[in-house]
């Protein structure tokens, strides 16, 4: 006689075959990611052609929530909340290709936005004060030792951007529960992207305001693109997952 098969244990199958399922709407992503890795512009001759190129990977991540169908983005305001996000994220992209010539503080404009609407995708439940905390402490350690590098503007927008960032890493933190068994992959994979996308923004501080950080560009973009699919992917919320919580 076969023995009966937990409950958890199903779901825990059926996640496995549903991140496979999502593999194929992927590959467009990646082959974008790989044409700007090999094509790798220099950021010295800023065009719309090199804009193009960076921000198509964002592109296909928009391609990829739309392909889930407008009923899924209605339905699931998390997953029109990251796909809003993915819009701002590439607008701030563009700005970032003209950043010598003064359109940084657009495109940190446009990526605080992004920060907001992922937050509120991720949403306030479960609250877990101590991640919360410890992302203050993150976040604050950050700031202090920027703090000496920063000028006029940037003193304060800086500061701004970074609570709106750890804000966002929070509430990705939160939202996985390893200890109660209440997460799920798509949990994990919001926070994870979260966390790499604060190192990619660390990164693009410290190489700015700071020192030169070797290979600091191929740091941002790996980090930044993987950080964008994760959330996308953490957009991918199904019924059984629902049902799970409502069992538990």
């Amino acid at each position: 006689m076969n023995a009966a098969v937990p409950p958890w244990m199903g779901l825990i199958l059926k996640k496995r075959s549903q991140v496979k399922s999502e593999g194929p709407k992927l590959v467009p992503f990646f082959k974008a990611t790989c044409v700007y890795f090999v094509l790798w512009l220099p950021t010295s001759s800023p065009s719309w052609f090199s804009a193009l190129i960076k921000c198509l990977p964002i592109f296909c991540l928009w391609v990829f929530l739309l392909a889930h169908g407008i009923n899924f983005l209605v339905s699931h305001r998390s997953a029109s909340r990251i796909l809003a996000g993915l819009i701002f994220s590439a607008v701030g992209d563009a700005f970032l290709i003209w950043q010598e010539q003064g359109y940084f503080i657009h495109g940190l404009l446009m990526f605080a936005i992004t920060h907001i609407l992922y937050s509120s995708a991720f949403g306030m439940k479960p609250l877990d004060l101590k991640a919360g905390l410890l992302m203050g402490v993150v976040s604050s350690s950050c700031y202090a030792f920027l703090y000496s590098y920063l000028s006029g503007p940037f003193t304060y927008l800086v500061a701004v951007y970074i609570a709106l960032i750890g804000f966002m890493g929070w509430r990705a933190v939160a939202g996985v529960q390893l200890c109660n068994d209440l997460w799920t992959w798509t949990k994990l994979s919001a926070c994870v992207g979260a966390m790499l996308f604060m190192v990619s923004d660390l990164t693009i501080a410290l190489n700015k305001f700071c020192f030169p950080v070797p290979y600091s560009r191929f740091i941002i973009m790996a980090t930044y693109y993987a950080a964008q699919m994760l959330i996308a992917l953490s957009a991918v919320e199904t019924r059984d997952e629902e049902d799970f919580r409502k069992r538990s």
